[in-house]
Parts: structure tokens; sequence; C-alpha cells
């Protein structure tokens, strides 16, 4: 094995114990929840809060990172990885306190959320230091870890207790967690980066740069982005309402954890074949079409389940995952990258992440309260509404002055 694919390797392994985790933490969250005896507005309660913390803890161990302490990406993905370990293991033994097993929980769903953008700036802070890794491969493989351990999970929960789920997320991360610990930079590998850092040093002095540490300042000079923003968070609100019930989607249409285990699984598998093509794809199309062909296969998505008359309805509603969240999140990086200005490429890296995860704030708060009040034919009419409005900021959105600039991802 060469160098480069020893690292890929790694870092593939890493993905994808990750998303599996991932896969517990999230895709099963309202079974593990419901399993003990939580109604769906304390879960979509319980959901919003996590996702609110992990908002506002983002931005403060990214400025701990950036200060370039004690404290670097390697390890706070380590000292994440543990730390839900850990908590995962007293959950799994954890029966009928409600409120410790909602602040274990909350606090284990809050951590996979926040270390998700510091798995991705790990690959870059290698790759500057001269260390070969595909990160798309890396990527795609983490969703395919995804979509083999669904249905494994699916159907443990069909024979064992919702305790399964915790037990198996500690065993998958603690793979993750050894190959983190063997994932070390290499001595010697700073020359590059030493290099780098003088020209681009010498650049922004000559292009006398700003950064727009400030929010209000960063709205104000990017008003087309806010607005993309802003169309993120009502896309993806119907997306995580997904996510976080689909068993209470399904349960009416005869599905059970197992169809979870199967839709979940087929979703992910199916991303990886355009995020690999994705290059491939913008020498033909533009970003900014791709961009909106994925935010109205989202909505599609949405609506296809809203008239979904059986499981069937429901796998092909998740089969949109192809052109909707797989050529999303690639299109979206490349529009955060390129309408910033030097200065602010990882704010606005950094602000997308918060979009998704406040979106997931907005569904879980509102969701599970109409669950319960009207029941989930209602909460997916909603959901087209949210995603179908989304889509029309976006087209908005993209043809502002800040954000037009777009055309070419290459």
């Amino acid at each position: 094995m060469d160098r480069g694919k020893f690292w890929t390797a790694r870092y593939a392994v890493i993905n994808a114990t990750y998303f599996m985790g991932f896969c517990g933490v999230h895709a099963y969250a309202s079974i593990f929840m419901l399993g003990r005896g939580f109604t769906n507005s304390q879960i979509g309660m319980l959901l919003a809060l996590a996702n609110v913390l992990s908002v506002l803890i983002q931005p403060v161990i990214a400025g701990m990172i950036d200060k370039q302490g004690r404290l670097t990406n390697r390890r706070a993905a380590l000292f994440s990885t543990a730390a839900i370990i850990v908590l995962s293991l007293v959950l799994s033994f954890v029966q009928r306190e409600k409120a410790v097993i909602f602040i274990i929980f909350m606090l284990i769903y809050m951590i996979q959320m926040a270390y998700q953008p510091i798995i991705i700036a790990m690959n870059f802070e290698y790759a500057e230091r001269g260390c070969s890794i595909n990160f798309g491969l890396a990527r795609g493989l983490g969703s395919v870890g995804f979509a083999v351990y669904s249905p494994i999970l699916g159907n443990l929960l069909e024979q064992h207790s919702v305790s399964v789920i915790h037990v198996g997320d500690c065993l998958v991360l603690t793979v993750g967690l050894l190959f983190l610990l063997t994932f070390k930079m290499p001595a010697g590998c700073e020359n590059s980066i030493l290099r780098s850092g003088e020209e681009r040093a010498d650049r922004e002095e000559k292009e006398q740069l700003v950064a727009h540490n400030n929010f209000f300042g960063f709205a104000r000079h990017y008003p087309g982005f806010m607005l993309f923003l802003t169309s993120v968070i009502l896309v993806f609100f119907a997306h995580n309402m997904i996510n976080d019930y689909l068993i209470q989607i399904i349960t009416p249409l005869g599905g059970t954890e197992k169809h979870i285990g199967y839709a979940t699984s087929m979703a992910a598998l199916i991303e990886l074949p355009t995020m690999a093509f994705f290059a491939r794809m913008t020498k033909k199309i533009s970003c900014e079409k791709l961009l909106i062909i994925s935010t109205v296969i989202f909505t599609v998505k949405v609506a296809l389940l809203f008239l979904a008359g059986g499981i069937a309805g429901v796998f092909v509603s998740q089969f949109c995952q192809i052109g909707a969240y797989a050529l999303f999140i690639p299109a979206s990086a490349y529009y955060a990258n390129i309408v910033m200005e030097r200065l602010d490429q990882v704010k606005g890296q950094a602000y997308l992440n918060c979009a998704i995860t406040l979106s997931g704030t907005f569904s879980g708060l509102i969701c599970g309260r109409v669950l319960d009040l009207a029941g989930p034919k209602a909460m997916l009419a909603g959901g087209v509404c949210a995603s179908a409005l989304g889509t029309i900021l976006a087209v908005l959105a993209v043809r502002k002055k800040k954000g037009v600039s777009f055309g070419c991802c290459n």
C-alpha cells in the first residue's frame, strides 16, 4: 500500500466509523427515545436543545483549535469519540430514569453533531502538511459505512431491546478511536505548509483583504449568502424532519424498525456515486444549476413521502437522496468557498454547518408537537411547504450580486 492510499485508508475508516455512530445516534434517535417511554414532543424538545448546544459549542471549539495550541483537530476528535463511547455505555444500562436518559442522550447527540466539522477540518490540516488524502473517496465510504450499519442495527432491534443501539455505537466508535490514535502527523511534514503560508500572507497583504469576524458585518457584506443560509434552514428543516421521525412516518404505512434500516441504508449507499462523480458533473453543468437541482429534488423527496400509500413509496422517496443530499453537500461547499473572500472562507463553511444544525433545532421543536397534535401527514405537508419555499429562496440567493460568480467548481 503506497503512502497516499495509506493515509486515505485510515481516514476512510475514521469517516466510516463516525457515520456508523452517527447512524445509531441520529437515524435511530426516535426509536430509542420511544422505547424509553418518551413522547414525540419530548423527543422534539431534546433534539432541539441538542442542536442549539451544538451550534453554540462549534465556534468555541473551532476558535480553540485555530489558536494552534495543544488542542488540535485530532485531539478534539479523540476526546469527542471517547466521550460518546463512555456516555453510550452508561446509557445502555439506564432503563427508567428519564431525566438521566434525557441529559445523557442530549449530550451524545450534541457531541456527535459538534465534531463532524472537526473530522472534515482534519483532512485539510493533514493535506496542507503533505499527507495525501482522497477526501471525496473517504467521505463517500463514510456514507457506505452508514449504509452497511443501518440495516444491521434495524435487524438487531427486531430481536433485542433499544439498548443494542448504544452497545453497537460503543463497538464501532472504539474502532474509530483506535484509528484516531494512530492517525498522527508524521515528523518533518511541516515544510510545505510553511512555504504556502508565507505565499498566502504576501498575497493577502497585497490584496488588503478584511476578515468579517462580526456576524452583522458578515451579513451586510454577504447578503446573498445570508439569503442562501435561510434557504438551507428551510430545506433541511424537511430533511431533518424525515431523518428524526421516520419511524413515526412509516408505522402507519406498515413499516417497522427493519424497514428503517433498509431505507436509511439505501439512501446512504446511493450517495457515493454522486459524490464520487461530482467534479465530472461540473464540467457539463454549472455548480449553480446543480445546487438548485438538489433543492428541487429535496422538495420532491418530501412530497413523495407525503403521497406514499405504502412502504414502496417510502423507498421511492429515499431514492431521491441520490440527487438531493448527495448533490447538495458538495455543491453547497463549493458555493460557500467561492463566494467568500479569502479571509472569510472558513467562516462561510462554519455558518453553512450551523444553518444545517439550526434546521434540526426548528424541526425538533415544531415537528414533535405537530406529530402529537395532528399526525405524520400534517407534519409532512408542512415539510413540503418549507422545502418548496427554501428552493425559491435558493434560486434568488445564488443570483444576488455577491453570490453569482459561481459557474465553475473545478
